[in-house]
C-alpha cells in the first residue's frame, strides 16, 4: 500500500480551517496527524465544525511541536500577516511542505522568507513550479476568479485597461463577526467596498504580467490597469466576477482561444451559455462564460470562495506537488438544487 501523505493544519477553526478538514479527512491518499487551535484545545472537531459529526473523532491540540517534523506538508489557515509571524515563531523542517492560504507570500517581493521560496499557487499559470516546491502562496479567492477570467486574453497580449465587478458571499469576511457580516445587515442588501484598492489586485496584475510580452499593467493608476470595484453579497459562499475590456477578437476567436488554454485544467471550464453561481458552490471548479457586444468583451467566471478560493485550491496544489491525480479528493459536486 503506497504511504498516505501525513498532513498537519495550523488555524483550524475559521471556515478556510473547516472545509480543510472536510478534505482531507475524506481524501484517500491523505491521513491527519494534527489539527491546531489554541482558542479549542482538546475539543473534538465537530463541537466547532458541526458539519463534520460523525465524520471524524479528531480533536484539536496546540501541541504540533512534536508532530511537525513527521508530517510531509502543513496547511497555515491563519489570517493576513499571521503565517509569516508563525513561521518566525515555530521552526518547520525544509523537508515538511507549507501551503500558506494567507496573502504573506503571494508577491514577489515577499516570496523569499528564511529557506524557504514560495511559489504563487495557480495551478492553471504555475503547475510546473509548483510540481518541484515545497512552500506553495495559495492565491486570494478574488484573485482567484479574476485572472482565470483574463489569463488566456494575457498570454495573446491583448490586456489593457479592464473594468472588473464581483460579487462575493459572507464567508470571503472570515468567521469573525463583524458589522458587515451580520445577518440582519448582510440580508436583503448588497454593498460595494475597497472600491480599486483591494488587495488581490496586486497579485492579479502580477500574474497578468507574467503572461503578457508587451502591455504591462499597472497597480497604482499611472497606466492601464485593472479597475476592480468588489461587493458583498447577500449570501453566503461564492464568487462571481465580470470583467469589461476591449478586445479585438470576434466571439469565435475568444472562445477557441479559452478553450486552447484551459483543454488540460482539471478545475477551469469555459462554457457556451450563461453561467450560474449554483454551478461551482461547493465545488473546485472555475467556470467561465465570455459575451461580446461591438468591441468589447466581457468575461464572467464564477467559483466557490472556499473550495477553488481557498482550501480546495490548497489541496489541488498538494495533489500536484505530491504526484497525485490532480482531482484526487476533489470531485465534489455543486450544491445546483
Amino acid at each position: 500500500m503506497q504511504h498516505k501523505i501525513k498532513a498537519g493544519i495550523i488555524g483550524a477553526a475559521g471556515y478556510t480551517g473547516g472545509e480543510m478538514i472536510r478534505l482531507l479527512i475524506n481524501h484517500p491518499a491523505v491521513t491527519i496527524e494534527f489539527i491546531n487551535s489554541k482558542s479549542n484545545t482538546n475539543k473534538y472537531v465537530y463541537e466547532v465544525h458541526k458539519d463534520l459529526l460523525g465524520d471524524t473523532t479528531l480533536k484539536f491540540t496546540d501541541d504540533f511541536e512534536s508532530a511537525v517534523p513527521n508530517v510531509d506538508v502543513v496547511f497555515l489557515c491563519v489570517g493576513h500577516g499571521d503565517a509569516k509571524v508563525f513561521l518566525e515563531n515555530n521552526n518547520i523542517p525544509l523537508h515538511v511542505k507549507v501551503i500558506d492560504l494567507s496573502q504573506d507570500f503571494r508577491l514577489v517581493q515577499n516570496q523569499n522568507f528564511r529557506d524557504r521560496n514560495f511559489i504563487y499557487g495557480l495551478p492553471e499559470l504555475n503547475k510546473d513550479q509548483i510540481k518541484h516546491s515545497t512552500s506553495i502562496a495559495n492565491p486570494g479567492c478574488f484573485a482567484t476568479a479574476i485572472q482565470l477570467g483574463l489569463l488566456p486574453l494575457a498570454k495573446e497580449n491583448l490586456l489593457g485597461n479592464v473594468y472588473t465587478t464581483g460579487i462575493t458571499g459572507s464567508t470571503g469576511a472570515g468567521q469573525s463577526l463583524s458589522v458587515t457580516s451580520h445577518f440582519s445587515w448582510r440580508c436583503n442588501n448588497i454593498s460595494a467596498y475597497k472600491t480599486l484598492e483591494h488587495q488581490h489586485i496586486n497579485e492579479i496584475t502580477q500574474s497578468v504580467n507574467q503572461l503578457q510580452r508587451d502591455i504591462r499593467l499597472s497597480t497604482d493608476g499611472s497606466g492601464e490597469g485593472i479597475w476592480f470595484v468588489p461587493w458583498r453579497g447577500d449570501f453566503s459562499r461564492g464568487i462571481y466576477v465580470s470583467s469589461t475590456l476591449e478586445c479585438k477578437l470576434n466571439l469565435i476567436e475568444a472562445n477557441n482561444l479559452f478553450h486552447e488554454f484551459y483543454q488540460d485544467a482539471a478545475f477551469t471550464h469555459v462554457s457556451n451559455t450563461m453561467i450560474d453561481l449554483k454551478q461551482v458552490v461547493n465545488s473546485n471548479k472555475c467556470l467561465i462564460h465570455i459575451e461580446k457586444v461591438g468591441n468589447k468583451i466581457v468575461v464572467h467566471s464564477a467559483i466557490d470562495n472556499l473550495l477553488k478560493g481557498a482550501s480546495g485550491q490548497a489541496v489541488q496544489n498538494m495533489n500536484i506537488m505530491f504526484g497525485l491525480d490532480e482531482k484526487e479528493g476533489l470531485n465534489l459536486k455543486a450544491n445546483y438544487f
